[in-house]
């Protein structure tokens, strides 16, 4: 077990996938915590992290969430960074990663597979968002999408030397959207109220604050636009359009080559 002076790291030298430290816990037979497992602990945070977000989520929350003491936890994780770095894999887990394609010109599906299941994993989970630029996400489920995502983006015909462009363009992008998509969500959950419900109110408040500022004239046009589209039909317009935009820009570089 850890002393609790020992229980900091610096993230950017370190992780729980390296060193061992991801098989570590349960090695003294007879003194480890029973009913504790590390599956047991991750699911915990997740659902902890879940319905009370990244900000309140604390080691001690969580012994009591498991009805244990918060020494018994350290029996499997040397820090609260490895539960959530543990927690961060599993949840990519849930994502489903398309098979390989022996059919090159399958790029495009795949592409737009692959985006849809990480904004999808952004929405469910709010906090996964503040975390992924926090660690070096070489977990399993991670190392798995990520090679996904390399040799779907090798079938586009992009040279060597473009691919992490493109990479960049399209899950950066999916990734501010879906962020911005999920606390736009979580908000309507804490004010009680629906994504239509918490869209119109906002939309009507700007319009009596901002009824003379000339951002209204081009913004009036837009809103018109979406017609009697609900909310969440207007994410998945907005967010297919503009993936499409990025597989069409993607094909137009291939061209040029």
């Amino acid at each position: 077990m850890v002393k609790a002076a020992g229980r900091t790291k610096n993230t950017a030298r370190t992780s729980v996938w390296l060193q061992g430290k991801a098989s570590r816990g349960g090695t003294r037979k007879g003194d480890q915590p029973s009913g504790l497992d590390r599956e047991r602990i991750t699911g915990a945070t997740v659902r902890l992290l879940d319905a009370e977000g990244l900000a309140k989520f604390s080691m001690r929350r969580l012994a009591t969430e498991l009805n244990v003491t918060a020494m018994s936890v350290y029996w499997y994780v040397d820090t609260k960074d490895d539960l959530l770095e543990l927690a961060l894999d599993a949840v990519c887990g849930e994502m489903r990663i398309p098979e390989p394609q022996s059919d090159p010109d399958a790029w495009r599906d795949q592409l737009r597979a692959l985006a849809e299941e990480y904004r999808g994993l952004l929405i469910r989970h709010a906090w996964v968002s503040p975390l992924v630029g926090r660690y070096l996400n070489i977990g399993p489920n991670w190392l798995a999408f990520a090679v996904a995502i390399q040799h779907t983006v090798r079938n586009t015909g992009l040279p060597a030397y473009a691919q992490n462009g493109a990479i960049s363009a399209v899950f950066q992008f999916v990734y501010g959207f879906g962020t911005i998509e999920g606390h736009y969500i979580a908000r309507c959950a804490e004010a009680g109220v629906s994504q239509d419900e918490y869209y119109r109110e906002a939309i009507g408040t700007v319009h009596h604050e901002l009824a003379a500022h000339e951002v209204l004239e081009s913004a009036d046009e837009l809103i018109r636009a979406r017609g009697e589209d609900t909310v969440e039909e207007m994410w998945h317009r907005d967010f297919t359009i503009a993936l499409d935009l990025m597989i069409a820009g993607i094909e137009a570089l291939v061209s040029r080559e």
